[in-house]
């Protein structure tokens, strides 16, 4: 059986339930640097101190999937938060899973972000991996790193597609 997943315009009040919305828009922001530069202040919470994690900076380059778009597995990180934000203005897509049981089509939502919008998954939400729909799409990421298991993944058994 395969189930049709539509995808919906990413919003905070949407997305609240897996993590935060990571836009300027809406932000607290103030001028610094003798008022050349404006600053977007504190867009997400970061956290991945659990088990003595440390945060990690890092530029992650993706590629497109192929079409029909097919989810494969769901993933979590039970340790920390995971944010990106892509460093190009090109929109991509987000899959996540509402309770504990990643693997229901009906627990299942799709967004999908401008290029101007990043996400701040929570602490264990359950999520796809990235897609991207353009190639050499980047993104900056922060994560966890230390010791402990912050990567739990969860294949899909019945086909799920992305109703482009």
């Amino acid at each position: 059986m395969t189930s049709f997943l539509k995808i919906q315009p990413l919003t905070r009040a949407g997305f609240a339930p897996f993590g935060e919305v990571i836009e300027t828009q809406g932000s607290c922001r103030f001028a610094i640097n003798a008022g050349f530069a404006e600053r977007f202040h504190d867009l997400a919470r970061i956290d991945v101190a659990a088990a003595g994690g440390r945060p990690l900076l890092s530029i992650l380059r993706a590629q497109p999937r192929p079409t029909p778009l097919r989810l494969t597995l769901m993933e979590r990180h039970p340790l920390a938060s995971q944010a990106l934000f892509p460093l190009q203005d090109r929109d991509w897509l987000i899959v996540v899973a509402a309770g504990q049981d990643p693997l229901r089509p009906q627990a299942l939502r799709a967004f999908r972000a401008s290029g101007r919008q990043g996400v701040n998954y929570a602490p264990g939400a359950w999520h796809h991996p990235l897609i991207v729909l353009t190639p050499d799409h980047e993104f900056l990421v922060i994560d966890r790193d230390g010791e402990g298991v912050n990567l739990e993944e969860a294949p899909f058994v019945t086909e799920v597609i992305l109703d482009l």
